[in-house]
């Protein structure tokens, strides 16, 4: 007697092949998009051992095909990792989408401070208030050297440094 799904349909027949197949390709994208990130990141990453040794094994080889193979196994490897193992290489690799736009939105927040410093000196005195141990001389030093290359069409670089100066104090907080 042939059985079909809606013969038992408290059965839990688990993911389909189709399905299977879409996650395991989404492995090996992943792992690609892994193989081809720097050193210095992947270090970073967190990732297991096992992983970063095949990662390792991967970069040596230079034939085509021996690396799709190597590619494969790396996946495979992979695999046997929960996704939590996996998700500092994520954040990374800016699949975090959330985090990405937190990033963002502050990095949106310093530039507009760092335009009201530039427009008015009352900010000034709100970002010393806000933060005491910011060094007074040197913020307005530059503040005064970005408006003078901005009314000069010079390269900006006060204007880049007051940006620094604020993501550390930022960060600090």
């Amino acid at each position: 007697m042939n059985r079909t799904y809606t013969d038992d349909p408290e059965h839990d027949y688990g993911p389909t092949r189709t399905q299977q197949r879409r996650d395991a390709l989404a492995v090996l994208a992943f792992a690609s998009q892994l193989a081809e990130l720097p050193p210095s990141k992947l270090a970073r990453a967190n990732l297991p051992d096992d992983v970063l040794r095949e990662i390792d094994n991967l970069k040596r080889i230079t034939s085509h095909i021996a690396r799709k193979r190597q590619l494969g196994f790396l996946a495979k490897v992979m695999r046997r990792h929960d996704d939590e193992a996996f998700d500092g290489a994520r954040a990374l690799l800016g699949e975090n989408r959330e985090q990405q736009r937190k990033e963002t939105a502050a990095m949106h927040r310093l530039e507009a401070l760092r335009e009201r410093l530039l427009e008015n000196d009352d900010t000034l005195q709100a970002l010393i208030d806000q933060h005491p141990d910011v060094d007074r001389q040197h913020m307005r030093s530059l503040i005064r050297q970005a408006r003078i290359e901005r009314d000069g069409n010079k390269p900006p670089r006060a204007y880049r440094e007051i940006f620094q100066l604020l993501k550390t104090l930022n960060e600090d907080a």
